[in-house]
């Protein structure tokens, strides 16, 4: 079986002139930390930082502002449920309005510190399970997409339609990323984290390549899945917190700089 993700990725090129690789950042805590963010820093374009609910406090927002200052990366909010213990990754039930409101605390927080150090607000993404929730609840959508309004500033997700579709009646852009450390399923949904198979750094190095040059990917059940982003690059979106996590990445960059010195 064959499928193919829909809609247009057009709107990627107006941010993207190359492939970039962008990674969940600063997602520890206090005295504790999850990934070698300061190394992970050096090899990645787009940073979303962590703004304190499912991980990240005002310490590490700084830091983590920062470090991306240092090597030239962009930074966009990465807010999550109000779930330490579970890592943003549980399944809550809250009002749109709450989501907004909490999309809008979380950024506003990491906004200032970029402001601190003269850096603009790249983006807005919706981490673990918020992210899953705006793509199966369209009011969650919409409260996201609002914040992001507010901001002025694009939100960045999976491919699909119905978010590309109210992104565009909002006016609102959508940057269109692609998973390369978890699965995808053959009609195109995104597996989460704790059911994807797991992935080294060499299956990594040649999904990205698989994607770049036949834009396409092969599905949890091995059958292919077209992802449509045409002559647009994408976005390469890695987890910090996976245990191969640099070395993942460390993969990523090989693939990524392959792919666009061949374009």
């Amino acid at each position: 079986m064959v499928s193919s993700l829909k809609g247009s990725a057009d709107i990627n090129s107006k941010y993207l002139d190359k492939y970039e690789i962008v990674a969940d950042m600063g997602e520890g805590y206090g005295r504790y930390t999850i990934a070698p963010d300061n190394e992970i820093m050096k090899l990645i374009d787009v940073a979303n930082v962590a703004c304190g609910f499912h991980g990240g406090d005002y310490n590490i927002m700084k830091q983590m502002v920062q470090t991306a200052k240092k090597y030239g990366v962009k930074v966009g909010s990465h807010p999550g449920l109000p779930d330490r213990m579970g890592f943003g990754r549980r399944k809550w039930d809250i009002a749109p309005e709450e989501v907004y409101n909490m999309v809008v605390y979380q950024t506003g927080a990491l906004k200032g510190f970029l402001e601190v150090e003269g850096m603009t607000l790249h983006h807005i993404k919706p981490h673990g399970e918020l992210y899953f929730y705006v793509e199966r609840d369209e009011r969650i959508m919409e409260a996201v997409l609002t914040a992001a309004k507010q901001f002025g500033v694009p939100v960045v997700g999976a491919k699909n339609d119905k978010y590309q579709e109210m992104a565009k009646s909002m006016g609102v852009d959508l940057i269109q990323e692609l998973y390369v450390d978890i699965d995808w399923t053959v009609d195109g949904k995104l597996v989460p984290v704790a059911q994807s198979r797991p992935k080294n750094p060499e299956i990594i190095y040649q999904t990205i390549l698989e994607a770049g040059k036949t834009d396409q990917v092969t599905s949890n059940k091995n059958e292919i899945v077209k992802l449509n982003f045409g002559n647009n690059p994408f976005l390469l979106c890695l987890h910090s917190d996976m245990p191969t996590g640099l070395e993942n990445i460390k993969a990523a960059r090989k693939a990524i700089d392959e792919l666009n010195r061949d374009n």
